[in-house]
């Protein structure tokens, strides 16, 4: 049996660009993208914290050093400049991967500059 857990976050990412008239996808700067781990043409969910849009689409690179994320395509109807994001990319992993999986959790400040990075979400109080 497989698991599909998530594999790699860029949290509160600020959308730099939406270009409707694009063959679709979204460019993530090709340094985030190595950090993260989420791969050229991999699929990712997109979760919009302005206004609670989601929606999936796939990565594709951006110049490296950018700090580009741009959304394209008729997603662009859903996300615009200025927008924080959640950028997921989930994988199904075995039972035996289970044991020592951890995603790569990249957090994200003004600018798109990396604030910190971990393998673990932090416990949610009430």
């Amino acid at each position: 049996m497989y698991t599909i857990m998530l594999k790699a976050k860029l949290h509160m990412a600020r959308v730099t660009h939406a270009v409707l008239n694009y063959e679709g996808s979204c460019a993530i700067d090709g340094e985030l993208l190595d950090m993260s781990g989420i791969r050229e043409n991999e699929q990712i969910q997109i979760y919009n914290v302005e206004n609670g849009q989601r929606f999936t689409t796939y990565a594709i690179r951006a110049e490296e050093g950018s700090r580009v994320i741009s959304i394209n395509g008729a997603a662009a109807h859903l996300a615009g400049p200025g927008d924080r994001v959640i950028i997921c990319s989930y994988a199904h992993y075995s039972e035996a991967e289970l044991e020592t999986h951890q995603p790569s959790l990249v957090y994200l400040q003004e600018g798109n500059a990396v604030s910190h990075t971990s393998n673990a979400i932090p416990v949610q109080f009430a």
